[in-house]
């Protein structure tokens, strides 16, 4: 029976941290603001902000929420970017995605000052991870690599295998794991015997966002697999990307679902603001 990656538990040590940094900071006198810009009502997005400024309080992060009806313009939403870009008062922020009505999230991002962008999103963030130069890192991805290494998971020198290619995780991720210097394969939807690939993995990731695509014939004996996936079930539970039951049988270690990657991102969002504060402040 695999050993459990308990995101929950790890996360929590994240929190602590992060809030004695805090603490530290506000003794130097250096406030700490994290700004987020919600446009719509989607019940989904707007659960998810309030969790996050319910992270804030209790870290001793101060939060604010910029909220627009669904008709907002992305004019309007530039302009408040550009603002947040320059109040030294705001150590950072995001934009809750997805944006309402298709619009276009990429160049309300690409106008997202890189010190200030906690998602590390942005396209100049994305540029500044691919060619090694310190930047804030995508929530997702940094806290599977938090994850792993808190847990004792050795990256050096194994073979790391990322299932899925998006901005969001599988490409950042791959990013990561090569900086952890793990020997990294990329898989997708075009990916040709996908099982011959996936059973190669020392430590298998898995975020594809397709329900139960992963099971034991994916997974080689032994390796640590990481389930990025959540999925809503009929009866009202979460699941993720790997077939958890099955796969446990021949995985040494995997992140549940819930309970996994799911609380590390969160924990990073905290992370990345308390970064960008000590950036601001010269201390960093």
């Amino acid at each position: 029976m695999a050993r459990v990656l308990d995101g929950r538990a790890v996360a929590a040590r994240i929190r602590a941290e992060v809030a004695e940094g805090v603490a530290e900071l506000a003794a130097r006198g250096v406030p700490i603001r994290l700004d987020v810009i919600l446009a719509g009502e989607d019940p989904a997005s707007v659960t998810y902000v309030a969790n996050k400024r319910r992270d804030c309080a209790e870290v001793g992060i101060e939060s604010r929420l910029h909220a627009f009806p669904a008709d907002v313009s992305r004019k309007e939403l530039l302009a408040l970017v550009e603002r947040l870009n320059g109040d030294p008062e705001v150590s950072g922020f995001f934009i809750q995605l997805p944006l309402p009505g298709g619009m276009d999230p990429l160049p309300l991002l690409s106008a997202i000052d890189p010190s200030k962008d906690v998602d590390g999103l942005s396209p100049r963030s994305a540029g500044r991870l691919a060619v090694g130069l310190p930047s804030l890192l995508p929530c997702t991805p940094h806290g599977v690599i938090q994850l792993l290494g808190r847990c004792g998971v050795e990256l050096g020198g194994r073979e790391a295998v990322v299932v899925g290619r998006s901005n969001l995780v599988g490409k950042p991720l791959a990013l990561l794991l090569l900086r952890e210097n793990a020997t990294v394969t990329v898989c997708h939807s075009r990916t040709r015997n996908l099982a011959e690939v996936t059973r190669r993995a020392e430590v298998l990731v898995v975020a594809a966002g397709r329900r139960g695509m992963i099971g034991a014939e994916h997974v080689r004996e032994g390796a640590v697999v990481v389930d990025v996936g959540i999925h809503r079930t009929e009866d009202g539970g979460l699941t993720g990307d790997v077939r958890q039951e099955e796969v446990s049988d021949r995985a040494s270690a995997m992140t549940p679902v819930p309970g996994g990657v799911g609380p590390m991102t969160r924990a990073m969002l905290l992370y990345n603001t308390l970064e960008a504060a000590r950036l601001q402040a010269g201390l960093s």
